[in-house]
């Protein structure tokens, strides 16, 4: 395998590292490379692409909360590096996606008409996450070039490494007022490798429309209304996994047992310890004969 096959093996391995851990999948890939040089720059378009659809948090200089780094959160500005807003604390930074740490934060002026509901939005969805997920981090983008409309994406991470899991729960919500609707998308990824390795991937797209009053007012209180309905959806959705799970233990796995053992009969397990010794006996038999 050549320079340019191990480097598309190692990024392939990165887009699918499971929450949390690819620095352990770097670490892993850096033995197939052999060259540190030539893997973190092969590799980098493949961090970027993972850190950008996984909404990877960072801290932002100068503040005391986290920013999401994400599609909705990239702005281009003429002459410099690629950069992630943060609307919460109105800068923008350089996301390092090797070593996933934010530098060179700088005021970032938002779009005067939109922000009032924008800031309405992002303080209904910072009470949304606190009273339902720990130490989930959020974030509301508007879009300049779409009035009325705007990004409400939110992420939440576990990590325990000591008990061999860890997951990601994505949502993102695309509030567009001018077409009177929400549309978004719930992500969740679970990995599990204790004694084996076992990966949860589920997408689930949703759209519900607002009511008109939402839309007409888009004030505080429309706010709220809108992350009320956000939160009925994903409780309605964790619901749906919980049933299904509970499903799976009872049913498909069971379904997916053999039904009959080779032999094609149905074991007796009241003779269960006969069958056993009935075999040691038989071994007996070919080792040291008959009497």
């Amino acid at each position: 395998m050549d320079a340019t096959e191990c480097i598309q093996a190692a990024s392939s391995f990165l887009l699918q590292s499971p929450p949390g851990e690819i620095n352990d999948v770097l670490n892993d890939v850096r033995n197939i490379i052999s060259d540190d040089d030539l893997l973190q720059e092969g590799v980098l378009p493949a961090l970027k692409e993972y850190n950008i659809a996984q909404f990877i948090t960072v801290d932002v200089p100068g503040t005391s909360h986290q920013s999401i780094v994400s599609e909705a959160a990239r702005v281009s500005l003429e002459g410099e590096e690629e950069r992630f807003v943060d609307p919460r604390s109105k800068t923008t930074f350089i996301f390092d996606h090797l070593s996933l740490e934010a530098s060179d934060s700088q005021p970032f002026e938002p779009d005067a008409e939109h922000e009032p509901f924008r800031v309405a939005l992002e303080s209904a969805t910072i009470s949304y996450l606190s009273a339902h997920f720990h130490d989930g981090v959020g974030a509301v983008f508007s879009r300049p070039n779409n009035p009325k409309e705007y990004v409400i994406q939110l992420v939440v991470n576990k990590y325990n490494p000591t008990n061999y899991w860890s997951g990601r729960w994505r949502s993102e919500y695309i509030v567009n007022l001018n077409e009177n609707k929400v549309s978004g998308k719930i992500l969740v990824n679970v990995h599990y490798y204790e004694q084996g390795n076992v990966q949860l991937s589920a997408t689930h797209n949703l759209s519900f429309a607002l009511p008109p009053a939402v839309v007409t007012s888009a004030s505080n209180t429309s706010a709220s209304k809108i992350l009320a309905l956000v939160e009925d959806e994903e409780g309605k959705y964790q619901i749906s996994l919980n049933e299904s799970y509970q499903e799976m233990g009872e049913k498909t796995f069971k379904g997916l047992r053999r039904a009959l053992p080779m032999t094609r009969q149905k074991i007796d397990w009241d003779k269960v310890l006969g069958y056993k010794l009935g075999a040691e006996l038989s071994s007996s038999k070919g080792v040291f004969g008959s009497s």
